[in-house]
């Protein structure tokens, strides 16, 4: 892991931990956005038109973050519209880079080796962390955002006036109910699951574990009782916790000691799950070698041999049965 330091990069262990062990995400810095007439969103500058063609987004597979973005761009029917670069699994000293490998897309539009390329491009003098997302403008050759969260609402509106499929994850109605399960499963599972992995102190993981589970019994409470988290239909905020369900036995399990229990030790949970993973716009952004071997080869100071375990084995394609 890295970042740039004026437009420099600079190689660092990455741990984003405070005195006491605990891990601080930084914030996204780079967050305009795409509207359909090119005025300002809600934040950042104007003049990010939809248009068909225009656009690149970069993920790497094995980054739920990421994923979320890459679910939403299948989702909207926007793969010919929206071109797509996928970085390699492993991220050392240089960062996500494009070396070519299985499941690897290249940089078609700036022919960039490390992600960091197309930061330093963008913003020259950018100091700050590289990651995925990125959503990229080629008319302006800069990066419109590197926030998941807000790329996944652009892509849910902002191209439906020229052909994007059908489809509002997003309603106004259930908006306020979305954003406030969001809030929740952001603060303590999606990220709650990295408190817990990159913590360094006993302190801080023992802070950051117990509300992963608490967050997972109230998860598994409420689908209990609903098929979806939010007014019984699918939303964004089903898509933002599937790609942490997705990895958690895989690897938050075992890897980030997110082990008090297993995703399949919750019923509902697990159908859940299962019926999400077989929707039609998730197969084709999947691949479990790339988050495997992302988190395990990747995160030396946690588990410095690289060794990537050959279980557990978790059969997603289970057929799910809604009336159990």
């Amino acid at each position: 892991m890295g970042l740039l330091v004026e437009g420099k990069w600079q190689s660092d262990a990455g741990k984003w931990a405070d005195s006491k062990g605990r891990m601080q995400r930084p914030d996204s810095i780079l967050r305009n956005w795409i509207t359909p007439d090119g005025s300002p969103g809600p934040t950042g500058r104007g003049g990010f038109k939809a248009e068909a063609g225009r656009y690149h987004l970069y993920i790497a597979r094995a980054c739920p973050w990421a994923h979320r973005a890459a679910i939403f761009r299948e989702l909207k029917g926007l793969q010919d519209m929206i071109g797509l670069s996928v970085t390699h699994w492993l991220m050392l000293e240089n960062g996500w880079t494009f070396d070519p490998a299985p499941g690897v897309v290249p940089d078609t539009v700036n022919d960039a080796r490390y992600l960091y390329e197309l930061y330093a491009k963008s913003e020259p003098g950018y100091s700050g962390r590289v990651t995925v997302p990125v959503l990229w403008d080629k008319k302006t050759s800069r990066i419109v955002s590197n926030e998941s969260a807000d790329i996944i609402r652009m892509l849910n509106n902002a191209f439906d006036g020229i052909g994007a499929t059908p489809g509002d994850y997003y309603p106004e109605a259930l908006r306020a109910e979305i954003d406030a399960v969001n809030k929740r499963v952001y603060d303590t599972l999606n990220n709650g699951v990295y408190k817990a992995g990159f913590a360094g102190s006993q302190e801080a993981y023992d802070e950051a574990v117990v509300p992963v589970f608490e967050t997972l019994d109230w998860l598994e409470e409420k689908l209990s009782r609903a098929e979806y988290l939010v007014g019984n239909r699918l939303t964004e905020a089903d898509w933002r916790l599937f790609t942490t369900l997705l990895r958690f036995d895989p690897v938050y399990h075992t890897h980030f000691k997110c082990n008090l229990k297993r995703l399949v030790d919750y019923p509902a949970l697990w159908r859940y799950t299962r019926r999400l993973y077989q929707h039609p716009a998730v197969r084709p952004t999947m691949n479990f070698d790339h988050i495997k071997g992302h988190y395990f080869q990747s995160h030396r100071w946690i588990n410095p041999t690289g060794i990537v375990p050959k279980g557990p084995i978790v059969d997603f394609d289970v057929p799910v049965d809604w009336t159990a």
